[in-house]
């Protein structure tokens, strides 16, 4: 799972929005077709891009980029690990055993995370923080040698969303039974892309693609008339090169990856990765995973949970749930993809492989 609560430091398997380009292109060509609007900015430790196709009704671009910049800011204020006074930083604080009074917001993004965790067979877990930062990836920065293993053992005591509850019975409120520590960093930015996506809605917007941190939702079609076209990215560590693209509309899409982000000890290789069962990064050839979902917060989740299951139980665990996936292996040089049934009629038989 990623580490650093709401930082791009551990990048991911980035989906390049190469759909906005070629939009842009054509319709330069094209007389009569609509000008797209393209809105762009930096938060929760990360850029995010909006590309929004108008019809009538549509806001002017700086009611837009207010609006969108606001929906942001309320994932950051409930979210953000490096504000003191946030959510998730005073549930951090709290002493075990004490309910604290959340947002809808948390409660939705949190009761997610558990779903996902339980259904992932623990592959997922938001109490993996302390972990990550053991192993070099957090942020207290990198290690150069890995952990004794019984200190891997000690943090993994206070590790596990077992030792989470949760009541939504006329509000919504939080306890830990263990001190553990939230980190929602491998949800949060698809739930941001969620939030932004139903305001834009809400405002009439019909035609957009949204992207925050490499975590996508497109709406609608593109600005030439067909589905949006998106491109899974191949997973090299030196270059960005599309592995395979895919045509999409009215969905979401999110891709984590496990090749960039590691260190070596003796010709060993710890990724990033860490599985919260063990507390020991995960070694296997899966280093590439894309889902597509209706929710960008949910696809956010089971990328990096299928990551840290390795190829053959994500498979399996991925086609149980009947989720769209796409995964790619390497095994030694060479690259083999593979995908779960739901998958199948998103591939683009004229697309890379």
């Amino acid at each position: 799972m990623t580490s650093a609560a709401d930082t791009q430091s551990h990048p991911r398997g980035w989906l390049f929005y190469i759909c906005c380009l070629c939009a842009i292109a054509l319709l330069t060509a094209c007389q009569g077709a609509p000008e797209v609007v393209k809105l762009e900015g930096q938060a929760m430790g990360t850029s995010w891009h909006v590309t929004v196709v108008p019809n009538a009704g549509v806001p002017d671009r700086a009611v837009l980029q207010a609006g969108i910049e606001e929906q942001l800011q309320r994932v950051v204020l409930s979210m953000s690990t490096y504000l003191p006074d946030s959510e998730i930083s005073r549930f951090n604080a709290l002493a075990p055993d004490t309910w604290l009074v959340v947002s809808e917001d948390f409660y939705r993004v949190l009761s997610t995370a558990l779903a996902v965790g339980w259904q992932s067979e623990g592959a997922y877990d938001v109490t993996v923080a302390p972990l990550v930062d053991l192993w070099g990836f957090g942020p207290a920065g990198p290690v150069t040698v890995p952990p004794a293993d019984d200190l891997v053992t000690d943090i993994l005591e206070n590790v596990g969303q077992q030792y989470l509850r949760l009541e939504a019975d006329g509000g919504y409120r939080v306890l830990k039974t263990r001190p553990v520590t939230l980190d929602f960093s491998s949800i949060a930015k698809g739930y941001a892309v969620d939030l932004v996506a139903l305001w834009l809605q809400s405002r009439g917007v019909e035609r957009f693609l949204v992207e925050v941190g490499g975590e996508m939702r497109l709406a609608g079609m593109s600005g030439r008339g067909d589905p949006w076209r998106v491109a899974i990215e191949r997973p090299e560590s030196a270059a960005r090169t599309a592995q395979r693209a895919i045509s999409l509309t009215d969905t979401a899409v999110a891709t984590s990856g496990d090749y960039r982000n590691y260190f070596e000890v003796d010709g060993q290789r710890f990724s990033h990765s860490i599985d919260p069962r063990r507390g020991y990064p995960v070694a296997h050839d899966l280093v590439s995973v894309t889902v597509v979902d209706s929710s960008a917060m949910r696809a956010d989740a089971w990328a990096t949970a299928l990551v840290v299951l390795g190829h053959e139980r994500a498979m399996a665990v991925a086609t149980e749930q009947g989720l769209a996936v796409y995964f790619i292996q390497r095994q030694g040089e060479t690259l083999h993809s593979s995908h779960t049934p739901a998958f199948a009629p998103l591939l683009d038989s004229g697309a890379t492989d």
